[in-house]
């Protein structure tokens, strides 16, 4: 296991609460993950014999503050649950890899969930259950906890009010928070004229090349060039086996990876946007924040489930 975050910095306030200075606070959904292996996935009508099963905490954004929070970083959360134990677990999960949980509100009922299906190839289809994600509303802590943060992480909800509950979030931190977007396919879906006041606010965003062409309607190198014109400072689009390809309006960088059979691509692009986040916090090159976010979605794919196992 990485370095752990040893100590977090307070800041007292007059109200006599405490705010947390953070490197990376994130912004999603939080999802108690169901994870099925099998041998390939059942089409219509089809049955197909499960021979394994993993369970544990999800949610994209949750996945790449975890592996942030692992490599040492100060991270926090802003997020929903219920109070059920599945809540339990991805808070104590948080609270052993040392993220600050203070941004997390606790609901009656149930906890998101995550149904997926992994075949042998490594390939998943995802069902989500999105419950006490429905209930995130923003209110003025929330907002001033996101205002003491470095980068403002977010990644997708199932439902439309929590993507308008995301935009008001935007508006209200200061530029000097830099936005990270991770629109995922939830998102892309939406299509570019829902997403693009997040994409013109945004610092860094990734997507993957079939995202992107939900998004943009183009090729990953004409879409990556659309979305600098858009606002976008620094364009990520993911590429599986081929790496990753890095566009901002004065540059263009391609960075190969190591191919390896994936266990489990679960929590790939999450772990990628993690690495690629880290490097841009330690004021690495472009090119060098490529090859950290391989290194990471490369780890993660040998593994089954998310995150990084906590030792």
């Amino acid at each position: 296991m990485s370095m752990r975050l040893k100590e977090l910095v307070f800041v007292i306030r007059n109200d006599s609460e405490y705010l947390v200075m953070l490197d990376v606070i994130g912004c999603g959904a939080l999802n108690y993950d169901r994870l099925y292996y099998v041998k390939k996935l059942a089409r219509t009508g089809e049955h197909q014999p499960v021979f394994g099963m993993r369970e544990g905490p999800g949610g994209s954004s949750a996945n790449t503050i975890a592996w942030l929070a692992d490599l040492g970083f100060k991270t926090g959360f802003l997020g929903a649950l219920g109070n059920d134990s599945e809540g339990e677990r991805i808070l104590g999960d948080f609270k052993k890899r040392g993220v600050n949980t203070s941004g997390i509100k606790r609901f009656k009922g149930s906890t998101g969930l995550i149904i997926g299906f992994v075949d042998s190839t490594g390939e998943r289809t995802l069902y989500p259950y999105p419950k006490a994600n429905d209930k995130f509303v923003l209110n003025e802590k929330m907002v001033e906890y996101a205002r003491n943060a470095k980068f403002l992480h977010l990644s997708s909800f199932v439902n439309s009010l929590q993507l308008s509950e995301q935009k008001r979030l935007v508006k209200k931190v200061p530029k000097k928070v830099r936005l990270s977007f991770t629109p995922g396919d939830l998102y892309a879906e939406r299509g570019f004229e829902e997403l693009k006041p997040l994409l013109a606010r945004s610092h860094v965003v990734f997507m993957n090349e079939a995202e992107l062409k939900q998004v943009t309607g183009l090729s990953y190198r004409r879409g990556a060039k659309f979305l600098n014109e858009t606002g976008v400072e620094i364009s990520v689009i993911t590429r599986g086996s081929k790496g990753c390809f890095i566009k901002t309006p004065g540059k263009e960088i391609s960075v190969a990876c190591n191919s390896c059979k994936p266990v489990d691509t679960t929590g790939a692009g999450d772990s990628f946007a993690a690495g690629f986040l880290a490097g841009l916090l330690k004021n690495k090159s472009l090119k060098e924040c490529g090859r950290l976010g391989n290194q990471l979605a490369g780890r993660c794919i040998k593994q089954k489930g998310a995150r990084s196992v906590l030792k």
